[in-house]
C-alpha cells in the first residue's frame, strides 16, 4: 500500500488539475471540507454483527489521509433476516452499536465525518437459512433470482410469501430505529442503501415487484412509495436538520444490464418522489462514471439525478482505476486471465464532468482498498504513486496482524 511512501507528501502541496475537488461542500449540517468520499464495501468478516479492531485502523487511515466523508460498510438493521450471510456487520442491538459508535469517534479524531449505512437485502437472502432456519426472507413479492455467475439472469422463483403490510410496518419502523441510532451515537448522518438489487430496489424493479396494492404498479414512480415511507420514517426519527443519502443503481447484482428507468422521464417519476420524502443527498451506483446514462446526452447517472432532483449528488464506479476486474464474488470462480481488461484515462474525464457541474461528490471504492492514502496522493497530483488494485485488496484492507479479532457476541 502507499500509506508509507504518502507521509512524505506535504499537505500544502495541490495539484491544481484536481483544486476544485477539495472545496468545502455543506449538507444540511454537515460540512465537508472536500467533495471525496469513501462508499461502504462489505467485508464479510463481523463476528456477531461486530467489526472491532482491525476496521477501527481500516476507517482511521483513510480519515487521516484527507478524504472526508467515510460511510461505513453495508449495515444490517434490527430484522433477522435482513443480512444476507451472519459475517456481515449490524447496525442494531448493543455490542455492534457499541462499536460503531468506537468507529465514528475515531473517525471524527482523525478529522472526518462519517455516516452508517443502513442495509436490508430482502430476497437475496435465501428463505430458511442459517442462522434463522424458521424464518423466511422477506420481499415485496417473495421472489428469489440466483445472483449473476456471468450467466444470464435466470427467471425469479417464489420462495415466500409477499410481504404484508405488517411485514412493512414493521420493516419500515425498523430502518426508522436504525435512524435514531445514528443520531445518537453521533453519526453525521445516514445512508439508505437502495441499490443493487436488494429489498428496497426490489420494490423498485418490475422483475422482483408483481403486487397489485399500493407499494406495486406499472410504473416507477408507483413502485417507489416503500422507498418514499423509508425515509419519510427516518427523517421524523431524526428532524429536519440531520443529513440523509440515499444510494440507488440501475444495475443488480443478479443482473447488471437492468434498468429501473429507460429515459430521463421515468428516472424523474424515482427521484422526485424521494426528494418530496425527504432525501438530501443521492449517491447514483454505476459501474463505470464515465457511461451515459441516456441516450442523447453524455451525462452518467449521478448527472440526472442532480438535473432532476436539483440536490448534490455522489458518482462512483471505477475512479482512478486502469482496468476493470469481474467483481470479486464472480473472480472466485474463474481464473484471472479471463478477467476482462478496459484501459481507461486517469481523472481527465472525471474532472472534465465534475467542473461542468455533473455532480458534487466522488465515491471512491476499490481504489482507496488498496490506498488508504488515496486522497493525500491525489491531492498532490502523485498518480504515479498509486498502488495497482486486485481482487485481494478487500481482505487485505483490514488485515493488521497485531490487531486481535473481536470475541463474537452474538445477535
Amino acid at each position: 500500500m502507499a500509506a508509507n511512501n504518502a507521509q512524505e507528501i506535504s499537505e500544502a502541496d495541490i495539484d491544481p488539475s484536481v483544486a476544485p475537488l477539495f472545496q468545502p461542500i455543506r449538507i444540511k449540517s454537515l460540512e465537508l471540507k472536500n467533495r471525496i468520499v469513501m462508499p461502504a464495501m462489505g467485508h464479510g468478516k463481523a463476528r456477531g454483527g461486530v467489526l472491532g479492531p482491525s476496521f477501527h485502523r481500516y476507517y482511521q487511515m483513510r480519515a487521516e489521509a484527507g478524504t472526508s466523508l467515510l460511510i461505513g460498510e453495508a449495515s444490517a438493521i434490527g430484522d433477522p433476516v435482513a443480512p444476507v450471510e451472519p459475517d456481515q456487520t449490524h447496525f442494531h442491538s448493543l455490542w455492534p452499536l457499541t462499536d460503531w459508535k468506537q468507529i465514528a469517534k475515531v473517525v471524527h479524531e482523525a478529522g472526518a465525518k462519517i455516516i452508517p449505512q443502513l442495509w436490508h437485502v430482502g430476497m437475496i437472502r435465501k428463505a430458511r437459512s442459517w442462522p434463522f432456519y424458521h424464518l423466511p426472507s422477506r420481499g415485496p413479492s417473495g421472489l428469489y433470482i440466483t445472483p449473476t455467475d456471468g450467466t444470464p439472469m435466470k427467471e425469479p422463483v417464489q420462495q415466500s410469501e409477499p410481504m404484508t403490510q405488517a411485514d412493512i410496518d414493521d420493516v419500515i419502523a425498523i430502518y426508522g430505529q436504525g435512524a435514531e441510532d445514528a443520531k445518537r451515537l453521533g453519526f453525521d448522518g445516514l445512508e439508505i442503501h437502495a441499490a443493487h438489487g436488494y429489498l428496497i430496489d426490489q420494490f423498485f424493479w418490475h422483475v422482483t415487484n408483481r403486487r397489485t396494492d399500493g407499494y406495486g404498479g406499472k410504473t416507477l414512480r408507483e413502485r417507489s412509495r416503500f422507498a418514499a415511507e423509508v425515509v419519510k420514517e427516518c427523517r421524523r426519527r431524526t428532524g429536519p436538520d440531520f443529513p440523509i443519502f440515499f444510494r440507488y443503481s440501475q444495475w443488480k447484482i443478479q443482473d447488471y444490464g437492468a434498468r429501473l428507468a429507460e429515459t430521463p422521464q421515468e428516472l424523474a417519476g424515482l427521484v422526485e418522489t424521494l426528494v418530496d420524502a425527504g432525501v438530501d443527498c443521492f449517491h447514483a451506483s454505476t459501474r463505470r462514471f464515465w457511461e451515459p446514462e441516456f441516450e442523447g446526452s453524455d451525462m452518467n447517472l449521478a448527472g440526472w439525478t442532480k438535473k432532476i432532483s436539483g440536490l448534490p449528488t455522489i458518482t462512483v464506479g471505477s475512479i482512478s482505476l486502469d482496468k476493470e476486474l469481474v467483481p470479486y464474488t464472480i473472480r472466485r470462480q474463474v481464473k484471472d486471465e479471463k478477467a476482462k481488461l478496459t484501459t481507461i484515462t486517469n481523472l481527465n474525464r472525471l474532472m472534465e464532468m465534475f467542473n461542468r457541474g455533473d455532480f458534487d461528490m466522488i465515491g471512491v471504492g476499490r481504489a482507496m482498498l488498496s490506498n488508504p492514502d488515496w486522497t493525500r496522493l491525489v491531492r498532490a497530483g502523485r498518480l504515479d504513486m498509486l498502488q495497482a488494485y486486485d481482487a485481494d485488496s478487500l481482505a487485505k484492507s483490514t488485515d493488521f496482524p497485531d490487531l486481535a479479532a473481536p470475541p463474537s457476541r452474538g445477535h
